[in-house]
């Protein structure tokens, strides 16, 4: 319990959180992944998909670590290179910051509201919202499943903190 926020340990202890999203044991105790491909064995070295906020707070505090800002986050992708063609994400390949675009979505710890300053035109309807701004949280990069034009550092996705598809994944920072 001292690792998940409150409201991921109250899922985790009704059952609802036990595994990401697509994780299944078998008879025979081996893990899988149900991917775009179908069932497959659970790859150690690839991306983990499917996880809510709350999955990626925690496992973070298990590592010592923290889910970067949405600041931190665009600052170190700023070089990044975008990676686009796969049905399912890949083990990273190289050294330093990899995977920011194509893989996962990653959440963040910041909360989706407006930059300071920003004041949307009146009557428009988009990305800023105000409707949609609560109980949200930052999501940055892109994954395996988003369309190419999404695939930039200043993106912003957002989705609550329950929120569990769109492969969703994991960022550390320290």
């Amino acid at each position: 319990p001292a690792l998940w926020l409150a409201e991921g340990w109250d899922k985790v202890a009704s059952g609802e959180l036990a595994q990401p999203f697509y994780w299944r044991q078998l008879d025979d105790g081996s893990w899988h992944e149900f991917t775009l491909h179908g069932l497959l064995p659970l790859d150690p070295a690839r991306p983990v998909t499917h996880v809510s906020l709350y999955e990626a707070d925690a496992y973070a505090r298990w590592c010592g670590a923290r889910l970067p800002t949405e600041c931190e986050w665009e600052f170190a992708a700023r070089q990044a290179s975008i990676e686009v063609g796969r049905f399912h994400p890949g083990a990273a390949a190289g050294a330093g910051l990899t995977q920011m675009f194509g893989a996962v979505w990653q959440w963040t710890s910041s909360s989706y509201a407006p930059y300071p300053g920003y004041a949307p035109a009146p009557g428009a309807i988009g990305e800023y919202n105000g409707k949609f701004m609560v109980n949200q949280y930052v999501l940055r990069g892109s994954s395996c499943a988003t369309p190419s034009g999404h695939a930039r550092a200043s993106y912003r996705n957002f989705f609550p903190a329950g929120a569990r598809w769109q492969f969703t994944g994991i960022r550390l920072a320290r």
